[in-house]
């Protein structure tokens, strides 16, 4: 038998056992055969293989590219599109797996091999429904980075979050500046969005599309939406305001991690090269000239060196870059000095102003039909393998049962604006009956079984009300000179009370909603079990809804803004507005941290345009100098002649 059917066959048995959840001993002879022919089948309609990872590695590139997730990922691809440069991607985890590509699975990844598994310090006023009070902060450690672990959510966010970067001293980065970035990626597969080519386009790199499965909850949040006197819209468009149904990063009821889009199409550039399993330790930065010339990092168990002609290009998320960017002697001068690491650039930013969107989980409300995506023996069957594999449909299709999106603002914002402070997500399931949140959360087992065991069978949605513009201040620091050891992550969640009482507005929004009569057809109940640290307060006042928010605050992985871009009087500015690190040449960080500002949503879709920008800007740098130096010798020849 040849190898490639070896190697189908191999992927079927690992899709079967992943799809029907058993083991192989356990799988009869008809599903494997039909896992088989569908895997078969896929590989012959999508016919690209892992990108290729090249062994030896020149030692020296025009480029060398820090991380290859949802930033690095598309700098790569842009970079390589001029045959003169030669650009290394170094990745610090491996490829993706058959896991990650369904959908319904992602909260299976975290805390596996493609996750770097951090957590934030433990905090009293936040997280207390938590394992020690501790955030768990899943991070991609894979090519494709966290587009590969994520709920593939496409939000671009609030055109004023643009215009905001720029009227803080950051020339080219409002809204209309952006626009054409957000578009340059994208391949709409909505034909009725399609069509608005002022907001959209069809072509780019990145699919994006409507679920290809929805349960009746779906239709009745949007319903629930307009009774509360909201407008069905594209968040994506004119109005950010109101409801919708998401849109996501997929294709063929896949996941469309940056890897796929991005990396995969170019993996035949002689100028591109791939090392996955490369744990960068340090950028090489001249004492002297100040001027990055290369990367040290460990591949294979052994320590290598790679120089960069032109640049290294830091994309290696919001913790990481910072993290690589002290490490390297690049940050707070009082902080690198006592863990002797000697300074080069004195840069009060690096590692503060960290931002991140919390939401509040729990918000749950049972309900007397059986169609919810609650119980994993609906989920997870042979019909629903059949669906996923052949009409490419049905449960698996679904992202974690978040259906639709809903914009509003509470009494503290302005109303007639459409600067909404409030996001919904609204999901056809619930924490009661899904036991991997327990996981991708960090709830405490006693917290789970005291405040869901008694609901654990009942079908329930749930309304997670996300702040979308936090006033709290995070910060990151190096625990040591390790390069291996992960740093002190401090949220700070819910230390400015602004955040506290936009939440707690939220919350209420979120149980109106519930109960409004659209979702009382479906027998809708909030669920209004006092947790243990509120059952001394009476319920639904102002005191008792600021405690639930202290207790299940959940992250939306949405780390940002370590490594702030700002004008050259910004003291706090990491990044001048072009993205080269102050006082270091030939480096720039390309990612979410680079962001002045949190946008309003889900922030894969701007960490994908800021790249898309990042790219041109780099680009841009090294044709002006391609120009000046051919002028400045076309000079001297004719001053010759």
């Amino acid at each position: 038998m040849s190898s490639p059917i070896i190697a189908v066959i191999n992927g079927a048995i690992k899709a079967a056992s992943i799809l029907l959840g058993v083991s192989f001993g356990k799988i009869t002879i008809l599903p494997l055969l039909l896992a088989t022919i569908a895997y078969f089948n896929y590989d012959l309609i999508d016919p690209e293989n892992h990108p290729r990872v090249t062994k030896n590695l020149r030692k020296e590139y025009d480029f060398v590219v820090i991380g290859g997730g949802s930033a690095g990922s598309v700098v790569v691809n842009r970079l390589t599109e001029n045959s003169d440069w030669s650009v290394l991607l170094l990745e610090a985890g491996g490829h993706e797996s058959e896991i990650s590509d369904v959908p319904i699975l992602s909260l299976f990844l975290h805390k596996s091999k493609l996750d770097w598994m951090y957590q934030a310090q433990p905090q009293d006023n936040a997280c207390l429904a938590m394992t020690n009070r501790r955030s768990c902060w899943t991070r991609g450690k894979v090519l494709g980075g966290s587009s590969v672990l994520n709920t593939m959510l496409y939000v671009r966010g609030n055109r004023r979050d643009f215009d905001s970067w720029q009227s803080l001293g950051n020339p080219g980065w409002n809204y209309e500046n952006v626009l054409p970035y957000f578009k340059k990626s994208e391949d709409q597969r909505n034909p009725y969005l399609a069509r608005n080519k002022r907001y959209h386009s069809t072509g780019g790199y990145l699919t994006v599309q409507d679920a290809p499965y929805l349960t009746p909850l779906g239709v009745a949040f949007l319903k629930a939406g307009k009774e509360m006197g909201y407008d069905i819209i594209d968040i994506n468009g004119e109005q950010q305001t109101g409801f919708a149904f998401f849109q996501y990063t997929m294709r063929r009821a896949s996941r469309c991690s940056t890897a796929k889009a991005f990396v995969r199409p170019i993996q035949l550039r002689k100028n591109f090269d791939l090392s996955l399993w490369s744990h960068v330790t340090r950028i090489l930065i001249d004492p002297r000239s100040k001027r990055a010339y290369g990367v040290k990092f460990i591949r294979n168990g052994r320590e290598e060196v790679v120089f960069a002609k032109k640049e290294v290009i830091l994309s290696a998320g919001a913790i990481n870059s910072v993290q690589l960017l002290m490490l390297s002697g690049v940050g707070p001068r009082d902080h690198l000095e006592k863990l002797g690491i000697p300074v080069i650039q004195d840069s009060p930013g690096v590692g503060q102003n960290l931002q991140d969107h919390i939401g509040v989980g729990g918000i749950i409300f049972p309900i007397d039909y059986s169609f919810t995506l609650s119980k994993s023996s609906r989920i997870i069957n042979i019909n629903t393998a059949l669906r996923y594999a052949v009409t490419e449909d049905g449960p698996l299709t679904s992202s974690i049962g978040i259906e639709t999106v809903g914009f509003i603002s509470t009494k503290y914002a302005n109303k007639s604006d459409d600067w909404p402070d409030i996001e919904f997500m609204l999901v056809s399931s619930g924490v009661n009956n899904d036991r991997t949140a327990q996981v991708a959360h960090g709830l405490s087992s006693e917290y789970l079984k005291y405040m869901y065991d008694e609901i654990k069978e009942t079908d329930s949605f749930t309304i997670i009300p996300m702040l979308l513009r936090p006033k709290s201040r995070g910060y990151i620091k190096l625990k040591s000179k390790n390069p291996l050891e992960p740093p002190l992550m401090v949220a700070n969640y819910l230390t400015h009370p602004d955040d506290l009482a936009v939440l707690r507005e939220g919350v209420k929004a979120a149980i109106a909603l519930g109960e409004t009569s659209t979702m009382k057809k479906f027998g809708s109940k909030f669920y209004s079990k006092s947790p243990p640290n509120c059952r001394h307060i009476p319920q639904y006042t102002d005191e008792f809804f600021d405690c639930i928010v202290r207790q299940y605050t959940m992250t939306i992985y949405h780390m940002s803004c370590t490594a702030r871009m700002g004008p050259l009087n910004d003291p706090m500015a990491v990044v001048d507005p072009e993205l080269k690190v102050y006082g270091v040449a030939g480096l720039r960080v390309i990612d979410a941290s680079i962001m002045p500002d949190i946008t309003s949503g889900n922030i894969n879709a701007p960490v994908i345009m800021l790249a898309e920008k990042g790219a041109d800007l780099v680009k841009a740098t090294w044709m002006r100098r391609f120009k000046r130096n051919n002028i400045n010798v076309a000079i001297f020849n004719i001053s010759i002649d």
